[in-house]
């Protein structure tokens, strides 16, 4: 690391819910199209953004593979790798 510069530590809690949002907006995605791509009814993925209903698995493999990112990205938003001593 170069002299006088700080590694940037300031993390945001992210839920399950707002991940899916999140990614999902930033691929300029509906709630519509993603049901469209997913076979997920559009209530049901208002219901998992909005954490009324749990994500699960399963729904977590069939909107990754959609929203073409990892189902951990999904399920584990805010989970941080420590690395190995």
């Amino acid at each position: 690391m170069k002299r006088g510069y700080k590694k940037a530590t300031i993390r945001i809690d992210v839920s399950v819910g707002e991940s899916v949002r999140i990614i999902r907006e930033l691929q300029g995605l509906s709630q519509e199209e993603l049901s469209e791509r997913t076979g997920i009814p559009q209530a049901t993925i208002s219901a998992i953004e909005n954490e009324r209903i749990n994500l699960g698995v399963e729904r977590a493999k069939t909107l990754a593979r959609a929203l073409k990112c990892h189902p951990a990205v999904l399920l584990f938003p805010g989970w941080e790798l420590k690395a190995a001593a």
